[in-house]
């Protein structure tokens, strides 16, 4: 019998590590999970606890740390707390796969912590690219670690590229939804609510990478991750509208090739691609069905009205720091709008006020760079938010 897997699930009360979960479950004898994280949904992550049995448990939140001890007290899990023991979970010799599904700038110190030992990394964490991908990408080359994508998109461009060079690419064709409100007029735009922005047409999703959806800021940090994943120029990579979601992404090649990857829209397929790579296991997921589908449409981005996507690229364009200055603006102004702070169009006008402000490293060379340019861009995006 082939050696179990031993993965460590870094936001595994979120949505990706919740499939993430489902995937392992369904597969008992290819995956051990020997180490489960959480932010601070404290009552799912001990009722994970008590079905995986993993060896440790962290929760980020340390105010949380009393209840999980208390609710974890009959079993035999190691616990702690706190943003440094994450990435001791992401770096510990007990795991040799970090599925890194945490949302936002916090996952990227665990994920650079796993990239130093050498991990196979499931990358789910955008942000870990869109932030530092330098960085990343560095330390993964001198730390032999690998960068599997998780992403559905990046999944899809990672599978169209097996078998073939990646110097034969000719352009990355990154597909998305529209989210809901792909036929809005910008004057419709100024009036829309937090509760329409949060009904996604086609996918469930955690709150801010649905608003990420709604305004396309999740696409334009997906180019960014493209960027680093595939070591390819942002002029190479192109966002496509596909309002049904079945096309996942494209790779045209230097001949004119166009592959595409399709799917129903399910996050599980490119979790367990992630997970079993270089192998395709059977499972019992449903299949896609081009016949109910009907038809496939697609159509340009409007990056006039889903200003975030053009700022996403204008960002990569500069780059430096100014990726992850638009990632912290990006961030704090969707927390302002949830809270009902700031209408959905002020969302972009934040951030792209915190580039103009943020001071500009052109040459990140340590994480503390990174640190202090998140905390700088933090900062003024609050100011902005309260004026």
């Amino acid at each position: 019998m082939p050696q179990k897997k031993k993965i460590s699930i870094l936001g595994s009360t979120g949505s990706i590590g919740t499939q993430t979960i489902e995937v392992v479950e369904s597969h008992p004898d290819l995956f051990e999970v020997v180490a489960l994280c959480a932010g601070r949904n404290v009552e799912l992550l001990a009722e994970q606890c008590r079905r995986l049995k993993p060896r440790y448990a962290a929760i980020a939140d340390e105010e949380s740390y009393p209840l999980l001890k208390n609710l974890c007290k009959d079993l035999p899990v190691k616990l702690c707390a706190g943003q440094h023991a994450i990435g001791d979970m992401a770096d510990t010799e007990d795991c040799d796969t970090v599925v890194a599904a945490m949302v936002g700038y916090a996952g990227l110190y665990p994920t650079l912590r796993a990239a130093k030992a050498g991990k196979t990394i499931a990358l789910a964490n955008k942000e870990s690219l869109v932030v530092a991908g330098e960085l990343v990408t560095s330390l993964c080359k001198n730390g032999n670690s690998r960068l599997l994508p998780v992403d559905s998109e990046h999944s899809a461009i990672f599978q169209c590229l097996q078998g073939n060079s990646r110097s034969e690419i000719e352009k990355l064709i990154l597909t998305a939804s529209g989210g809901p409100f792909r036929k809005h007029s910008r004057e419709m735009l100024q009036k829309v609510t937090k509760e329409e922005a949060l009904r996604h047409p086609n996918w469930k999703m955690g709150a801010k990478i649905t608003i990420d959806s709604a305004t396309m800021m999740n696409k334009g940090f997906e180019v960014i991750e493209a960027r680093w994943l595939f070591d390819t120029g942002c002029d190479k990579i192109d966002v496509l509208v596909h309002p049904q979601s079945i096309v996942h992404s494209m790779v045209q090649f230097r001949d004119g090739a166009v592959l595409a990857q399709m799917g129903t829209p399910d996050m599980k397929l490119p979790i367990q691609y992630a997970l079993c790579y270089p192998e395709r296991k059977a499972n019992s997921f449903k299949r896609l069905d081009l016949a109910e589908a009907g038809k496939l449409e697609f159509e340009k981005p409007d990056m006039e009205k889903f200003r975030n996507l053009a700022l996403a690229y204008a960002a990569i364009d500069k780059g430096g720091n100014a990726p992850c200055v638009l990632n912290a603006a990006n961030e704090v102004a969707v927390a302002a709008f949830l809270q009902d702070k700031i209408s959905f169009l002020q969302i972009s006008d934040i951030i792209e006020k915190t580039l103009q402000r943020s001071s500009f490293i052109a040459k990140p060379a340590h994480y503390s760079d990174y640190v202090d340019s998140d905390n700088e861009a933090r900062r003024i995006a609050e100011e902005l938010t309260t004026h």
